[in-house]
């Protein structure tokens, strides 16, 4: 059996490219909002890094260079990207070739192929590609190995190197090479902060990594990275249950026009209390800390600077929309202050445990299934209708 790894290639580019054709050759930028001094730049196409062009740059400062090259610069459009991706992982179990196909996030899907001939691999894995691109025109990269992490090596060379045209499969023989070429802050599951351990030891490379004693393993990155070892051996260790349950869950957004209104404020830290809530509870977990920030915009040396954040703990853990936009709301009424322009806020909800097994109150038993069920038919209708089709309000 080998597991699969499907990246689409510069997903949030290529989704507008779809959804406009006569932008199709030409250099694309997604940037999050136009406003002028305001936008950032989040994905772009191949055209377009041709240019120089990178993640992550205002767009005031590469302004000229845009116009010059006629860049396209679309606004960033997230319902369609989540629906474009549910779309993709539609058609790919309707297709049934994959087996236990699952969405790992918007632009990345994992699943398993019974199968060990390298030959029968690229024909199956060729037909799931071309599916993508015939229902979608989305392009992806494809990864086949003994893991989900060789799988993800293995997309990686997919998606640099023409000559695979998308499919790289990674076999036993071949795995030491790959890894030797691989950075070792470039495997799934070591972070910046890892990397910087990894490196400080003297492990350069994932084939270092993989070489090294599991008791230096353990020492430095904990059973997460052991997992993360045992995979770059071959050895199956992760489960996609484990990565999906997150640590921390956040929803921020850079606003196209600046926010100077409390009330306008507000709104906008509900809702993005209400998706993380949600969020929360698609992963079954409860979580016990709300923290909530707000920031004016850093590039606008005309107008007076401001960020803060302030952070609660709940009375009890919870995954209940209305409680969640309650604490965060609170805490924005702490941070608000007038005479400030607003460019970004943002919820982040921590202390996270899974549901399951969780004590609840006596007296409250009745409450709380009650209000379980009212959150699961709101995101049974917001699954279904789109998110924000239902609402809460903060009381």
């Amino acid at each position: 059996m080998y597991y699969i790894h499907i990246d689409c290639n510069s997903y949030f580019a290529s989704c507008e490219i779809a959804s406009r054709p006569e932008l199709e050759g030409k250099a694309v930028v997604v940037a999050n909002d136009n406003e002028n001094g305001g936008g950032v730049i989040l994905a772009l196409n191949a055209e377009a890094k041709a240019l120089g062009l990178t993640r992550g740059i205002p767009l005031f400062k590469v302004r000229k260079k845009l116009e010059a090259e006629h860049v396209e610069i679309c606004t960033a459009d997230h319902r369609k990207y989540r629906r474009i991706s549910k779309e993709i992982m539609d058609g790919v179990v309707e297709q049934g070739i994959v087996q236990d196909f699952v969405q790992y996030s918007v632009d990345e899907f994992f699943g398993t192929l019974p199968l060990d001939d390298p030959d029968e691999l690229r024909f199956y894995a060729a037909k799931v590609r071309d599916l993508i691109w015939e229902n979608n025109h989305i392009a992806v990269g494809c990864g086949l190995s003994q893991s989900y992490t060789l799988a993800k090596v293995a997309t990686h060379f997919a998606k640099r190197h023409k000559g695979y045209d998308g499919i790289c499969i990674l076999p036993p023989e071949k795995r030491e090479k790959a890894l030797a070429l691989l950075a070792v802050g470039e495997v799934w599951g070591v972070g910046r902060q890892n990397r910087k351990h990894l490196e400080s030891a003297g492990m350069r490379t994932a084939l270092d990594l993989a070489k090294a004693p599991e008791a230096q393993i353990v020492k430095l990155l904990n059973t997460a990275g052991v997992h993360t070892w045992l995979e770059l051996n071959g050895k199956p260790a992760v489960t996609l249950a484990s990565h999906e349950r997150q640590k921390s869950i956040m929803q921020s957004h850079t606003f196209a026009v600046m926010i100077n209104e409390k009330e306008g404020l507000e709104e906008a830290v509900a809702g993005f209390a209400s998706r993380c809530a949600a969020a929360l509870r698609h992963q079954e977990s409860l979580c016990s800390v709300v923290t909530v920030f707000v920031a004016t915009n850093r590039y606008r040396d005309d107008l007076a600077q401001y960020r803060n954040k302030a952070t609660c703990k709940l009375e009890k853990p919870s995954s209940d929309t209305s409680v969640i936009i309650k604490a965060a709301t609170a805490l924005l009424d702490t941070l608000y202050r007038q005479g400030y322009m607003y460019k970004q806020a943002g919820v982040v909800l921590s202390g996270i445990e899974p549901d399951e097994g969780h004590q609840l109150d006596l007296f409250s038993v009745e409450n709380d299934e009650r209000r379980q069920r009212l959150m699961s038919v709101a995101d049974s209708i917001n699954h279904k209708f789109g998110p924000d089709s239902i609402t809460f309000g903060k009381h």
